[in-house]
């Protein structure tokens, strides 16, 4: 068979099985669709103050942002699933935490996250916000290296932008960094170049703090955005939540919304619903937020860091 022949039956043969193939897998996303309805009214009311800085850190406008608030709704996005991973010496907990020792912006210049007091002011894609509380985290070495809910995230100096990070920045696997408008744990964007796992067999313990605001928000850590804490249940995995307690009491708060919205793979569907985007991809590109963003911070990673 002619060369041009090959080339027409192969086209064929791809028009054949991709269009039941969307049909297959539009019909899955429309099933797996879990929408996120809590953080789209907090989501919306950012202010122009907010787009300012945005525009600032090298990020996207307001519109944009609120585009792809719709865009994340309409793609069946949920919030973060608090997986039941190990507490203890090496076990997780849903922590979603800075390494000791990262620097957090505030109106007065950068300090380590774990020199923040309770009253102090950070700034925020909102502008300067006092402090509410610090949670603290310790997790001490029992085995030969750290499981993989705990041992921290490296994302490289000028990983996603030429602006940040401005220093390598540390986070456990779970901390959400605001990109594209979104909410992404940093887990998902791991390339094995610019954003890895960190080498920390070497130390025994590892110390994590978070910053916990009156409302979920999005600080500047290392000058990368990135969450505040999104009290979802309680603050028990802290091992100072009792001062939590001492200071506002139990049971008395009323629930976060997020900042944005939350994007993430949830369970055995939700790595099925990956994998069917990939596979589609080369025909017609469906590739998720995610997908999308781990390829241009890795493409970016082989530039910058080659």
């Amino acid at each position: 068979m002619e060369p041009l022949g090959i080339f027409k039956l192969a086209h064929e043969l791809v028009l054949c099985f991709a269009k039941p193939l969307m049909s297959f897998f539009y019909l899955y996303v429309n099933y797996e669709v879990h929408v996120m309805n809590s953080s789209r009214r907090q989501f919306f009311g950012i202010s122009a103050r907010a787009a300012g800085k945005v525009a600032a850190t090298g990020l996207v406008s307001l519109p944009l942002l609120a585009s792809m608030s719709k865009r994340a709704d309409a793609l069946g996005w949920t919030g973060w699933r608090d997986d039941p991973t190990p507490h203890g010496p090496n076990g997780g907990g849903s922590g979603k935490c800075f390494l000791r020792g990262t620097m957090i912006q505030t109106p007065g210049g950068e300090i380590p996250v774990e020199e923040l007091e309770i009253g102090a002011l950070v700034d925020t894609l909102r502008g300067p916000l006092p402090v509410k509380w610090i949670g603290r985290q310790r997790f001490e070495k029992a085995g030969p290296s750290w499981h993989w809910s705990v041992a921290p995230i490296r994302v490289a100096r000028f990983a996603l932008s030429d602006k940040y990070p401005r220093r390598d920045l540390f986070l456990s696997p779970h901390h959400s960094l605001f990109i594209d408008g979104l909410l992404i744990p940093v887990e998902w964007l791991v390339n094995g170049k610019s954003i890895t796992l960190a080498e920390m067999d070497d130390r025994e313990a590892i110390d994590y703090f978070h910053i916990e605001l009156e409302t979920h928000e999005v600080v500047f850590a290392e000058g990368t955005p990135a969450e505040t804490l999104l009290v979802d249940n309680d603050r028990e995995h802290f091992g100072n939540f009792v001062q939590y307690e001492e200071l506002y009491g139990v049971g008395n708060e009323r629930a976060m919304q997020s900042f944005a919205p939350r994007i993430e793979y949830q369970g055995p569907g939700g790595e099925l619903n990956r994998l069917l985007r990939l596979a589609v991809s080369p025909v017609v590109d469906i590739r998720d937020p995610i997908q999308k963003a781990r390829a241009r911070i890795a493409a970016r990673g082989e530039t910058v860091l080659s």
